[in-house]
């Protein structure tokens, strides 16, 4: 997880791997068949951790604007907790599907959005919460928190508590009706 977050997945090596994890190259084909598999691996994990927290945050939440509010600033505490698996999340591109670990992520996002989908449904047939595009909504959602994780990560801002209170109230004014 420290090479892939530290140097990307392109520039990590297998050898580099294998050396941060201590373990002989049999050990480590034993397990893994190339860097793209350790990722894959890694990836899927790191985002069914991200989606139970998530999931358990908004099913926390019967009202939709604490629901909106309280899942930005649980994306903010969850990548400040876990700030290598946040980096691989907000800075790799997903493994697709035939490659290692992209059937699970796929299956995972799908069950993750029927989940998110089920809580946002009734709040928007209750004319509280607009009816977007699941990937619309992301964007509108989490955006702007994302982005302020980016800058976070790179060392050239430390959110407030007040600024990510701000995020959830944009978020809240850009998803309703």
């Amino acid at each position: 997880m420290r090479r892939f977050s530290q140097d990307g997945v392109s520039a990590s090596t297998l050898a580099s791997l294998r050396e941060e994890s201590g373990v002989s190259v049999g050990s480590f084909y034993h397990h893994f068949a190339s860097k793209e598999h350790v990722f894959g691996v890694l990836y899927a994990e790191t985002l069914t951790m991200y989606q139970e927290a998530f999931v358990a945050e908004l099913t926390r939440h019967e009202d939709a604007r604490s629901g909106i509010e309280g899942i930005v600033a649980l994306h903010m505490n969850w990548c400040g907790d876990h700030p290598e698996r946040a980096r691989l999340l907000i800075s790799e591109r997903p493994p697709r599907r035939e490659e290692p670990g992209g059937a699970e992520v796929a299956e995972s996002r799908r069950a993750f959005f029927r989940q998110v989908s089920d809580w946002w449904r009734p709040h928007m047939k209750a004319g509280l919460l607009k009816p977007v595009h699941p990937t619309m909504c992301y964007v509108l959602w989490l955006g702007p928190a994302q982005e302020m994780c980016r800058l976070w990560f790179a060392g050239a801002h430390q959110p407030t508590d007040e600024e990510i209170k701000g995020l959830g109230e944009a978020a809240w004014a850009s998803l309703t009706l």
